[in-house]
């Protein structure tokens, strides 16, 4: 069983072909976003996509995201979710600008489609 704080170690490491993996193995076991508790990790960073990317994928499957989402807050640092955000200027502008809203909010920023074809 993947685990969501896996899922989110691996995206705020940028190895997104991992986290495609992932996410395809997180969803093959169909979980019940909602149903899934609050990680126990002092990590805000961590925490921060954790929130994010349930939210993320709560929204795109028209499911409710579990309800302790909404308490966590911004990564206390930005993060590019893409390592080529750091040296292709239109491409970090464009993740800062259109990234899915539950990522934008927490500081994290990736393509407007992050994971949609996973």
């Amino acid at each position: 069983m993947v685990q969501i704080e896996t899922l989110a170690q691996a995206a705020l490491q940028g190895d997104s072909l991992r986290v495609r993996s992932l996410v395809q193995d997180f969803f093959q076991e169909s979980p019940r976003l909602s149903n899934i508790n609050k990680p126990n990790v002092s990590d805000q960073q961590l925490l921060a996509a954790i929130a994010a990317l349930l939210e993320l994928f709560a929204a795109r499957m028209h499911q409710p995201a579990p309800l302790w989402t909404k308490e966590v807050g911004p990564s206390p640092e930005p993060v590019h979710l893409l390592e080529s955000a750091a040296t292709m200027k239109r491409l970090r502008q464009l993740c800062e600008t259109e990234s899915p809203e539950p990522l934008r909010k927490r500081r994290l920023y990736a393509p407007p489609n992050y994971l949609e074809f996973v």
